[in-house]
């Protein structure tokens, strides 16, 4: 059964990039919060907010779920 309206789940580069971005950020972060560290704490959270830019300018660029550069793999 297809869903024509299903919305991707996030799986694009343009997600794949950003969440990564994110997940770097916040990890250390949390290394440097540990560490008592807190300016590099704020330029993880920095580093958090440009994860979130990154992902919607590469969707705007065509990198998203229903960009033209996006090709979705099909499962059988």
């Amino acid at each position: 059964m297809t869903d024509t309206h299903d919305p991707g789940h996030g799986n694009s580069p343009a997600a794949w990039v950003a969440v990564t971005i994110m997940l770097i950020a916040f990890a250390l972060g949390t290394v440097f919060f540990w560490f008592d560290l807190p300016m590099l704490v704020w330029a993880s959270a920095g580093l958090l907010v440009v994860g979130a830019i990154v992902g919607l300018v590469l969707a705007k660029l065509g990198y998203g779920v229903r960009g033209p550069k996006y090709g979705a793999k099909v499962h059988d």
